[in-house]
């Protein structure tokens, strides 16, 4: 990334519209379905209030060289509290990286990686309490985070929809 034309600077609540929008655009561009108009509505209602709890940490991607203060990429991480685990019983925070979105105009300069880079720094600055970081690669994303090290876990999943449903 190119740090004479690009900022980045934390997230702050009057971020929570552009965090909802780039994560709505992230879903559309993935091709996920679903309601994502909707989603975007909400997702900017609950994030503001965790931005202020800390519960949510933002990091922002400004274009200094826009007239006025321009984000074009962001990230987040959901601090998640977690029980000691034997290989690491020390750490209680298990922060989940999500929202990595950079807007089309700028892509392909670095900035996911300098996002992602960020991230990881405050994750070791945060140690021992911060143990690992989780998140879901999209197919696009996947080759930037291994790159990063992240490698594939077991986890699975049961979405809850309706109790007399499983699938």
């Amino acid at each position: 990334m190119d740090t004479t034309r690009y900022h980045i600077r934390m997230a702050t609540p009057a971020d929570a519209p552009v965090i909802a929008h780039h994560r709505r655009a992230m879903f559309d561009d993935i091709g996920v379905s679903g309601d994502t108009g909707t989603m975007q509505a909400a997702f900017a209602e609950w994030v503001k209030p965790h931005l202020v709890s800390g519960h949510y940490l933002g990091w922002m991607v400004i274009d200094t060289q826009a007239p006025a203060e321009t984000i074009v990429g962001g990230a987040g991480v959901r601090i998640v509290e977690w029980a000691p685990m034997p290989a690491d019983p020390e750490a209680h925070l298990r922060p989940y990286l999500l929202n990595v979105y950079v807007e089309p105009d700028h892509r392909q300069r670095g900035i996911a990686r300098a996002l992602v880079e960020a991230i990881i720094a405050w994750a070791h600055d945060h140690q021992p309490r911060v143990g690992a970081l989780t998140l879901h690669a999209s197919e696009y994303g996947r080759p930037l985070y291994e790159s990063l090290g992240f490698i594939p876990t077991n986890e699975m999943r049961l979405m809850i929809k309706d109790k007399h449903q499983h699938t």
